[in-house]
């Protein structure tokens, strides 16, 4: 029998080529989902007695350089010639206008059961392509059919004796990979690493090769696993076997911190395994989550259903219910996406909270790992925000891990939120009291603020840990949401219960004498009596203009935008004694002493400059050679 394609095929062999699938490769994800589909449908009828199981059910995938084929072969429900012109050649009954107006948002009921969709993929690679097929009703009789694509196909009676179906692929010229066996394991290995059928390919037929003498033949081995673990009820897993499984998918030798098995039945069909695994300070670890639907490879990392922080993961998720189009390869806009969405960064909040209410020395112990992809949670995502705010940890200066309301607490008591006075005509007895936004301190490198935090310690003060990549961005976010606090950097200003009261008896006359004899001319210098009378001077730098400058220098903008000067001031300690008597040093001391003063303050907040550092060690020079006569 020979007859036309109802379908215009030289218009819709470019759609399906450049439009329908984003990649070739995909093609044999199409042949062997419909391979699946095949037995599926077989399966039910035996289910429900219509059909015998004899057999196991499989699919075999055969390379052949020689003849340049593939081919894709299953033992599920065959097709008649009736079926062979329904799913086939009737694709679509008049062109590429009509066949994508039937299927664009056709969702995935659209997609299982149209065979022709996914095999007419096959012309991707191929110049060529035939079937040989045999239905499972009884007195069926097989059927070839052929076709080089083009308007035509050719359909015969066919020799297949076996119920299933083979499809071969004459490979085109320049589509060489595909003739190559470590190629197309690959990409089984990518697209049907899961699936619910065992898959061989290029199996010993029938007759495995020998083995060694005294030993039973090696039986062919699946490329697939037909019951992945992320399908199992999480009770029956042990930690074993989820380590073993995360390491054989991602080829990540690196043990997870932990895992989330996600396991939902209603009000959608929901499975997977979320890991999480050690991050660095910036977030520039990719992660990897693979998505599936029904076992079939559909994706990685997939915004509409992977919440965008939660890309730094590693994982899978099987959700059969997902609307995709007619590709498989692109979700539809559905408001299920959002929910199923929605959903996930749920469970990862609840599991979250689970540890810290069950262990949280542990929780605190890998904080430090995860705590880059939940800041940038609760950024991205105010839901997420919400429910673990109150298990966010930060690490304090004696190495303890605190919440933010209790880290508040602690400080409030050594140095408390300044009331706002209240305005003449506001003065109310019993009136609400008003606070100024409570300061908390932090470190972004102990090294180098260590002078500071030196001071800290001995004066019962704490401050937090801030030294990743993301937290010039998380601490502007939680002076946002929460407008009770103030973030400081260690060296942004000296807290009131660092000073003292005995301030030397001219300041003014001392900051001027101090500017004429250093060479920053430019310099912003005042006083005030600090406890530690040790400390010569510091430097402090205003938060909001060095924070502007981190973020210009974070998008590439250089250190400060045109016009915004960084803001920094040297304080003299009024305290120190040596502060107090540089009015009655001779006038050819003071550049030494006064510039070796600066410098000190320098090194204590930030690395010096080439010229800086010259002009200290010759400072210190002169210096020792005074001390030593």
């Amino acid at each position: 029998m020979k007859g036309n394609i109802q379908i215009h095929s030289q218009n819709i062999m470019p759609v399906i080529k450049k439009w329908l699938y984003s990649d070739k490769d995909i093609f044999l994800r199409e042949m062997i989902s419909n391979a699946a589909d095949a037995i599926s449908k077989y399966q039910k009828l035996a289910a429900l007695g219509q059909a015998p199981r004899e057999v196991t059910p499989r699919i075999v995938v055969r390379t052949d350089k020689e003849a340049r084929t593939l081919s894709i072969e299953d033992n599920g429900i065959g097709m008649t010639g009736e079926e062979v012109q329904k799913y086939i050649t009737q694709v679509a009954f008049s062109g590429a206008e009509d066949f994508l107006a039937k299927y664009k948002d056709a969702g995935k009921d659209g997609i299982i059961g149209h065979f022709g969709l996914g095999f007419y993929s096959a012309y991707m690679v191929s110049d060529t392509v035939e079937i040989d097929t045999l239905s499972f009703e009884e007195g069926s009789k097989p059927v070839h059919w052929v076709s080089d694509g083009n308007e035509e196909y050719e359909m015969t009676d066919g020799t297949r004796a076996a119920r299933g179906t083979l499809i071969t692929l004459h490979i085109a010229e320049g589509e060489d990979e595909f003739l190559q066996e470590y190629k197309i394991r690959e990409l089984l290995k990518k697209y049907c690493a899961f699936m619910p059928y065992e898959i061989y390919l290029n199996p010993k037929d029938e007759a495995p090769a020998e083995g060694k003498e005294g030993e039973a033949p090696e039986a062919p081995k699946p490329v697939n696993n037909t019951s992945p673990l992320y399908l199992r009820d999480p009770k029956t897993v042990t930690d074993e076997e989820y380590v073993t499984f995360y390491r054989d998918t991602f080829h990540d030798f690196a043990k997870p911190l932990f895992w989330i098995h996600l396991n939902v039945d209603y009000p959608f069909n929901l499975k997977g395994i979320l890991y999480f695994p050690k991050q660095s300070e910036k977030l520039d670890v990719q992660g990897e989550v693979k998505l599936y639907c029904n076992q079939v490879f559909i994706a990685d990392n997939i915004k509409e259903v992977i919440p965008e922080f939660l890309m730094l993961l590693k994982g899978v998720i099987d959700c059969p219910d997902i609307p995709l189009n007619v590709s498989r390869s692109f979700l539809q806009n559905d408001r299920e996406v959002k929910k199923i969405s929605r959903h996930i960064t749920k469970k990862v909040a609840d599991k979250l909270n689970e540890l810290f209410k069950e262990d949280r020395e542990k929780y605190a112990g890998f904080f430090g790992d995860i705590s880059p992809f939940v800041k940038f949670g609760c950024m991205k995502d105010s839901d997420f925000y919400d429910k673990v705010k109150d298990i966010l940890l930060f690490k304090d200066l004696n190495g303890k891990w605190q919440t933010l309301a209790e880290f508040k607490a602690e400080q409030a008591a050594v140095n408390p939120p300044k009331e706002i006075p209240a305005e003449e005509g506001d003065k109310e007895e019993g009136a609400e009291k008003h606070y100024e936004p409570q300061k908390l301190f932090y470190v972004t490198d102990e090294n180098l603020q260590s002078s500071y935090i030196r001071q800290f310690k001995d004066n019962g003060l704490n401050a937090v840990y801030l030294n990743q990549f993301i937290d010039v961005h998380f601490i502007s976010f939680l002076e946002y949401v929460e407008p009770s606090v103030k973030f400081l950097r260690i060296d942004a200003e000296t807290p009131d219960c660092l000073k003292a009261e005995n301030l030397v008896a001219n300041p003014n006359e001392i900051i001027e004498l101090f500017k004429q004899n250093i060479e920053d001319k430019e310099a912003e210098v005042n006083m005030e009596a600090l406890k530690d009378a040790s400390v010569f001077a510091t430097f402090t730098r205003s938060e909001f203009s060095r924070r502007f400058a981190e973020m210009n220098k974070l998008y590439g903008m250089g250190v400060t935008a045109p016009g915004m000067k960084e803001e920094s001031v040297l304080t003299l300690n009024g305290a120190n004694p040596l502060i107090a008597k540089l009015t009655s040093l001779p006038a050819e001391k003071l550049p030494t002493v006064c510039g070796t003063i600066y410098d000190l303050a320098v090194m204590a907040n930030k690395p010096m400059t080439g010229d800086q550092l010259q002009a200290f060690l010759k400072r210190a020079g002169e210096l020792l050679n005074a001390y030593a006569g």
